[in-house]
């Protein structure tokens, strides 16, 4: 840097000693005199050279208090002193004349505005500076003088050789060599780089600060909406009951959702019958669509399923397509299913953006038709859009599997709403069935299903006031039945003995109901699925066993309960009711009723002479119930951890569950999930023996050295193994409690069986927060129940 300084000081020196010859030249045939020493001298002297000073840097940068005598002013930045006056007053104006050209480059609109007003005050205080600085004030047009303290000093200040205080400015242009421009250019540009690469990183963090705070406003706008609805909630059960009859005073809502119509497929997506590519006309091809969408599922390679499919296809024919169309095998639906197959694959595929406007179109579908003015109050409605066409599946080997579920159109429709309410509009060019105004029933719109010809209802959500009513009611009658059991259980005991076959029957089926949780079950027709109930029992559904497995007098019952459900079971029963059941199957074929002598209607109708409003399904909800509370009280002690009381309200659920045969087949991801688990306890396990090894060195080294360091370190050691090992019995609950219940549906018992206000009392006895046993849905439809309890209920 040194050498490089010395190379600029030399340069200067040069151009100095040029331009001073060169006006030396210029100034004589102008007739321009050289100024002679003691003008010279008293320029020096002066103050006046401070103006060629202050105008070195233009805008200037940095501002230092240099202190210069009466010898050094002439020197420029440690340079020896000029031996002629002349030659150094033209190197300061040289100098001057290259400062002030950078300064004029720098210079704003600001200064040169206010170049008038600052002549004006150099004009009648600057005139000795003007005749020694002539060349320099040329030079430095633009910039006029300096302020107007400059030249009253001037003028005020004796010329004395005492040293003045006076301001320069450093010009970064002229200290730099040019050499090192191009070097100087490429720093500052890295040094931009930098700032503007920091300036982002800043400005991510802002925005991610900023985005950071929205989410908590979102969240915290979240918790107080929630709050805001749960204070808006109806709380129906604190108000007064209406009759029994009636079920609402007011009623109004928009009727239901209709799906869309049927929309062609492209030209490019064929159908072909026997090889030969085939047009079908809009309402066939809607059904040859229903088939093409399940040809991946097992439905469609049973005879049953293609036979009433292709039936009621058929049917919907045009007479040209029955005369082409006659076999299903010819039939060729493989373009149609990859079409829909590609457009699965779309949907899944959609943007942020393209689910959000779905997304969206069901909010306001839900806002518009989803709820209801009950009472004056806002309620929920469970189904409100109408099931689109298709092909009846049925569960189990049901005989109609394939049949046609045809289009549900506004003509078969009925209404149900208040006569002072607004009757829902029908969609265009359509009318209701009939509009009624019945507030007797609890259904908003109804029609016939063309499968079975049975009624369909649209109805409330579960969480609405009629939906609680009927739960509450439900398990009221059945904590009543529990002062009246036992007078029932021994009039069915005395029934046994009886001289009627009709009163062993019904002695013997009550037992069942009582003690198996069985249902009563209905008559069937032929066309309906083979499931069973109790009395609806055939000699061939049970096997009579004196002695099995160390047990005397089991029963073994193996038949199809609901929804095609199998039921099988091993049970030891009392010997008289062993007696009558062999007596029940003499002379009978398997295929004979074991019950022949009673009817579901006979054994409800005694049930209702034991309590009113007892039934074969109150036994079930009274003996599920039960059973709960018993397991609880049983599996639950104060000293378990959170975890470990979850667990036992689990096993005391699935012995319900057991009893009321709710099974389910195992979940497809089930031994992936059981993978993934223990691989998490093999893990955690391998932590856990890590954090000992560290745990018993901290414990040598505190015993070797003791120090409040090697104690906290002890301490922390001691609290992570601790931590670990609570994590690895929570996981190992965990693993517990999916495999027991792996074949196990636990919802159905709790959500139609067990009385709600059982499981709210045990969290709030033993302090588990409600939303460990009951999710967002079940904590909707059991408000009543969580706001009325405490913990002191017992069912």
């Amino acid at each position: 840097m040194k050498l490089e300084k010395e190379k600029h000081d030399k340069r200067e020196k040069k151009k100095s000693k040029h331009s001073s010859k060169d006006r030396e030249k210029d100034s004589e045939p102008n007739g321009k005199h050289k100024p002679s020493s003691k003008m010279q001298e008293s320029d020096s002297q002066s103050g006046v050279s401070s103006s060629a000073v202050k105008s070195e840097a233009g805008d200037g940068e940095m501002h230092e208090d240099v202190k210069v005598g009466p010898d050094e002013r002439t020197q420029d930045d440690g340079q020896e002193k000029s031996s002629s006056p002349e030659i150094n007053n033209n190197k300061k104006n040289n100098k001057q004349k290259t400062r002030s050209k950078s300064s004029k480059e720098r210079h704003n609109h600001k200064e040169k505005s206010e170049q008038t007003a600052d002549q004006e005050l150099c004009d009648v205080d600057g005139n000795l500076q003007n005749e020694s600085n002539g060349d320099s004030n040329q030079a430095d047009e633009g910039h006029g003088c300096e302020s107007e303290a400059a030249p009253k000093q001037e003028a005020d200040e004796p010329q004395a050789a005492a040293p003045v205080k006076i301001k320069k400015k450093r010009v970064k242009d002229e200290k730099s060599p040019e050499k090192h421009d191009d070097k100087n250019q490429t720093s500052g540009k890295k040094r931009k780089k930098q700032t503007s690469e920091h300036d982002k990183a800043e400005k991510n963090k802002k925005i991610k600060k900023g985005g950071d705070e929205e989410d908590k406003k979102k969240k915290k706008g979240k918790k107080e909406d929630k709050k805001d609805e749960e204070s808006d909630k109806w709380k129906w059960w604190e108000e007064g009951k209406l009759s029994d009859s009636q079920k609402w005073s007011s009623l109004e809502h928009k009727g239901p959702y209709f799906p869309p119509e049927y929309e062609p497929l492209p030209d490019n997506v064929c159908f072909y019958y026997d090889g030969q590519t085939v047009k079908l006309s809009p309402a066939t091809e809607e059904i040859a669509t229903f088939y093409a969408k399940m040809l991946d599922h097992e439905y469609t390679t049973k005879e049953v399923f293609q036979n009433n499919f292709f039936g009621d296809w058929r049917e919907v024919m045009t007479k040209d397509e029955r005369k082409l169309i006659k076999t299903l095998s010819k039939c060729d639906f493989s373009q149609i299913l990859k079409y829909f197959v590609e457009k699965s694959e779309e949907r899944k595929n959609m943007t942020k953006e393209e689910k959000q406007v779905l997304k969206d179109e069901a909010n306001r579908l839900m806002e518009e038709y989803g709820y209801c003015l009950l009472d004056g109050h806002r309620e929920k409605i469970g189904n409100f859009k109408l099931e689109p066409p298709g092909l009846f599946r049925g569960r189990g080997e049901h005989p109609k599997m394939g049949k046609l579920k045809k289009r549900i159109q506004p003509e078969d429709v009925t209404i149900n709403c208040s006569e002072d309410s607004k009757v829902p509009e029908p969609p265009a060019g359509h009318q209701w069935k009939r509009v009624q105004h019945d507030n007797t029933v609890t259904w908003l719109a109804s029609w016939l299903e063309n499968i079975h010809g049975r009624p369909k209802y649209i109805m409330l959500n579960p969480s609405s006031k009629l939906k609680g009513e009927k739960d509450w009611q439900k398990y009221e009658t059945a904590r009543r039945l529990k002062m009246s059991v036992d007078s029932i259980r021994k009039r069915y005991r005395r029934d046994w003995k009886s001289r009627e076959m009709k009163s062993r029957q019904r002695g013997v089926a009550i037992y069942f109901i009582d003690k198996l949780a069985l249902r009563a079950g209905n008559e069937k027709d032929d066309e309906s699925a083979d499931t069973v109930g109790c009395c609806s029992l055939r000699v061939e559904h049970i096997r009579l066993h004196r002695r099995l497995d160390g047990q005397e007098h089991v029963v073994e019952f193996d038949f199809l309960g609901k929804d095609s459900i199998r039921y099988y079971n091993k049970v030891p029963v009392e010997k008289q009711v062993f007696k009558n059941l062999k007596l029940f199957i003499k002379h009978k074929d398997p295929e004979d009723d074991l019950f022949d002598r009673i009817t579901t209607i006979n054994l409800n109708k005694t049930l209702n002479e034991s309590m009113s409003g007892l039934t074969a399904k109150v036994f079930r909800t009274f003996n599920a119930s039960t059973t709960l509370q018993d397991q609880l009280n049983k599996l639950t002690t104060e000293d378990m951890t959170v975890e470990e009381k979850i667990l036992s309200y689990n096993r005391a659920n699935r012995a319900v569950a057991i009893l009321c045969n709710h099974q389910r087949a195992a979940p497809k991801t089930f031994e992936k999930s059981m993978q993934l688990l223990q691989e998490k306890i093999q893990k955690k396990k391998e932590q856990i023996e890590e954090a000992k090894k560290e745990l018993k060195e901290a414990k040598k080294a505190h015993k070797d050295a003791p120090s409040d360091k090697s104690k906290k370190l002890l301490e922390k050691k001691e609290k992570a193994v601790q931590r670990l090992c609570e994590q690895l019995k929570k996981l190992q609950l965990q693993e517990t409690d999916r495999e027991e219940n792996k074949v196990i549906a636990l919802g159905t018992s709790k959500l139609n069986y067990l009385d709600p206000r059982i499981t709210v009392a045990w969290c709030k006895k033993h302090q588990v927060p409600i939303e460990k046993i009951y999710n967002k849905t079940q904590r909707d439809k059991f408000a009543w129940a969580i706001d009325m309890t405490d913990e002191n209920f017992q069912f």
